[in-house]
């Protein structure tokens, strides 16, 4: 929806409320809502205000401590929400309401530097700076409920229902149960301008995926969060709940958010060059398989470049401590460093051909946060440019039992202490950047620390 698409809306009574909001650290969308005939006088032309808190609250909006760039000792004052008029979009599933995307600005006009958006901003300048452009796609999982949230946090969370009753990879008759709500997900979404391509069952009981059409970065970061909100709201008005958590049971898969990548000029794949015919092996190191072959010397310096600074920046693919039990041998998520063509137990998966060769990152999760995963994929990806890395010989086999490979980091601690000491994560981002969101992880496992859970109380409560 253009802005004189929006005008004419409100001027003819059918849009009322405008929605006002950013992404927080978390990939929330947080904000105001405003009487539409207010936004258009006032909120266009001088954006609104936002506690500068909302950067460093825990998910309980509790306010937090050690932060540079908001805090008690400052008085915790207002940044302005800048809107960003190209995500003006109409919110279908709510009445007369429209939505618009904000930046996050200090008083002197500057991005503030922490905030997801101006992460992502940053890397897509250097990304145009070297005149390519860059377009990319996630892929997000989910577990259906058949209660509410406000049954299932009544109920401790505990004895939750999924929406099957057995794993539906792929199946058509039982995810039909669940057909009239994904079928107003995905026309809700596509009328949102967050296109939806598919929907299907996963593996587990009452897991989806959706897929998107591709984008460029900003504005599939953009479409993500606001499908994530989306979803919940749609779920809860067909009585469901959905959770992202990357790994909401022991015995169920991990939720992914996999990650298409690839980088552009004049309308072509630079990942991609035709193969020119030969008879005999390939050049040294070049990639088997007929996908792969077509790999170009860019798309290998790319990947090369992901493979060295992935586990660095883990802590943008993996935010929370359920991240992590999300690794698991055999789960469809990657626990080592590889790549290769079209093969699940890798880290980096590639697939396609021509202007959709790219590779799938399979490392984040349904909880990452949008903005800083595509931001960290970016960054790795340009270094291997920069400093002409090669992504090495493809593997072959099953990743999750090769001993030879280095492992993911293992825990939100690990993960953490990685980017706390990663030099490349400080020049790339700066290293307020990495401070904020290292404070970030160390609060949240000090939270973990200290909470007793229900494993320990049926451990412990009688035996020790």
């Amino acid at each position: 929806m253009t802005l004189q698409e929006l005008s004419k809306a409100i001027r003819g009574g059918q849009i009322d409320t405008v929605l006002v909001a950013f992404p927080d650290p978390f990939g929330r969308l947080v904000g105001k809502r405003f009487r539409a005939d207010i936004f258009l006088a006032d909120v266009l032309k001088h954006g609104t205000h936002g506690c500068s808190y909302l950067l460093t609250v825990n998910l309980d909006m509790d306010p937090l401590d050690g932060f540079k760039v908001a805090n008690w000792d400052a008085g915790f004052g207002d940044f302005e929400m800048r809107p960003d008029l190209s995500t003006i979009r109409i919110l279908p599933w709510q009445t007369a309401s429209a939505l618009v995307i904000c930046d996050f600005v200090r008083h002197d006009g500057a991005l503030v530097v922490e905030a997801p958006r101006s992460v992502l901003r940053r890397q897509l300048d250097r990304v145009a700076a070297r005149g390519m452009g860059c377009f990319c796609a996630s892929e997000l999982e989910f577990y259906l409920f058949n209660q509410t949230y406000h049954a299932a946090s009544v109920a401790g969370y505990r004895d939750l229902q999924p929406s099957s009753d057995y794993r539906i990879d792929y199946h058509l008759m039982q995810p039909g149960r669940d057909e009239p709500l994904m079928r107003a997900i995905r026309n809700g979404m596509t009328a949102a301008r967050v296109p939806v391509e598919s929907s299907k069952g996963e593996w587990s009981r009452g897991q989806h995926e959706i897929n998107f059409t591709y984008d460029e970065p900003m504005a599939m970061a953009d479409m993500h969060v606001l499908f994530k909100q989306g979803v919940k709201e749609i779920a809860e008005q067909h009585g469901k709940a959905v959770t992202f958590m990357a790994k909401y049971a022991p015995s169920e898969a991990g939720s992914s958010c996999h990650i298409h990548m690839s980088l552009w000029k004049g309308g072509r794949n630079l990942f991609w060059e035709e193969p020119k015919r030969r008879g005999g092996a390939g050049k040294a190191g070049e990639p088997a398989g007929p996908r792969a072959s077509g790999a170009s010397k860019l798309f290998r310096q790319f990947l090369g470049g992901l493979m060295k600074y992935s586990p660095e920046l883990c802590l943008f693919y993996g935010p929370t401590i359920n991240s992590y039990k999300r690794y698991q041998p055999g789960s469809w998520a990657p626990t080592r460093m590889a790549w290769a063509t079209d093969n699940r137990t890798t880290g980096f998966r590639v697939v396609g051909r021509g202007n959709s060769f790219r590779p799938e990152n399979r490392m984040p999760g349904a909880d990452a946060n949008p903005y800083l995963a595509f931001a960290a994929m970016l960054a790795a990806g340009m270094a291997g440019i920069d400093e002409d890395l090669d992504c090495g010989p493809e593997y072959s086999g099953n990743a999750y039992i090769d001993p030879a490979l280095a492992r993911l980091p293992s825990s939100l601690r690990d993960a953490t202490e990685l980017l706390e000491k990663s030099e490349f994560a400080r020049n790339a981002f700066g290293a307020d950047v990495v401070e904020f969101y290292v404070r970030h992880a160390r609060l949240e496992q000090q939270a973990f620390g200290d909470a007793v859970t229900d494993w320990e109380k049926k451990r412990y409560f009688e035996q020790i």
